[in-house]
């Protein structure tokens, strides 16, 4: 783990903002070796507090960061601070830029066919000079032949950062089984990323993720599959950070 850390239900998360998230990011890329970057949010959070071996995931990794105005929260009433939340949406910009600019290459793996790919072009078409080694979907079967083959592509197209999205935690489970294979310098867990860079799924209106709402939008977007997540995943979230708090 890289930096100053806050201790959240066992989770030790970043205190970093875009800048040098990216910046941590670059220097891990400099050491050579494998590392990994994950997120944390409160969904991540309450999964790795009951799945250790998904904590444990967590907790190998280089960096993990702030994902959810939640998780600030929770830091606050812990008496710590994060600088704030980061969705892949926020950083991706700052990336591609600092990419484009310094040679630094991408490789998208995830989401549904067609959306990695879809999303790699509105970035080279927004950033001149990026190079995105490749695009993936992350619905293939997980068989021995189908993941040695993607391993195969993906370290021939020899990218500086490979970007997974394919959900929690489902992709911090696969990186984990899987990265000792991958000849790159960052595994990158990213979510629905690709989702909202291609356009598949709307961003909450500004003021919304100004007041740490995208969670209700996301809610009444898509209720049937979001309601356990938010209305009993945000009031256990904040009950096991109070819970800490009282007895740590």
């Amino acid at each position: 783990m890289v930096g100053a850390v806050v201790n959240v239900l066992g989770v030790p998360v970043c205190s970093l903002n875009v800048i040098s998230l990216i910046d941590r990011v670059r220097w891990l890329i400099q050491q050579g070796g494998q590392h990994t970057v994950m997120y944390a949010n409160v969904h991540v959070l309450n999964t790795a507090y009951t799945d250790p071996d998904f904590r444990a995931i967590l907790n190998g990794a280089d960096i993990v960061y702030c994902d959810g105005a939640g998780v600030v929260l929770g830091a606050r009433l812990l008496g710590h601070h994060l600088p704030g939340r980061m969705t892949g949406a926020d950083w991706i910009h700052s990336l591609c830029a600092r990419c484009a600019v310094e040679g630094l290459s991408l490789y998208l793996l995830g989401s549904q066919p067609g959306v990695a790919k879809r999303a790699a072009q509105k970035l080279i078409a927004l950033y001149p000079g990026l190079h995105v080694a490749g695009a993936h979907h992350g619905h293939f079967h997980d068989t021995a032949g189908a993941t040695e083959n993607i391993i195969a592509v993906v370290n021939a197209a020899q990218p500086d950062i490979l970007l997974v999205g394919m959900g929690t935690p489902l992709q911090e489970k696969w990186i984990a089984a899987r990265r000792a294979e991958f000849d790159v310098p960052v595994v990158w867990a990213v979510g629905a990323l690709f989702d909202f860079v291609a356009g598949v799924q709307p961003r909450a209106p500004r003021w919304m993720l100004d007041h740490g709402l995208e969670w209700l939008y996301r809610l009444l977007s898509d209720p049937r599959r979001m309601w356990r997540r938010y209305l009993i995943g945000n009031p256990l979230f904040m009950f096991r950070v109070l819970r800490q708090r009282i007895t740590r």
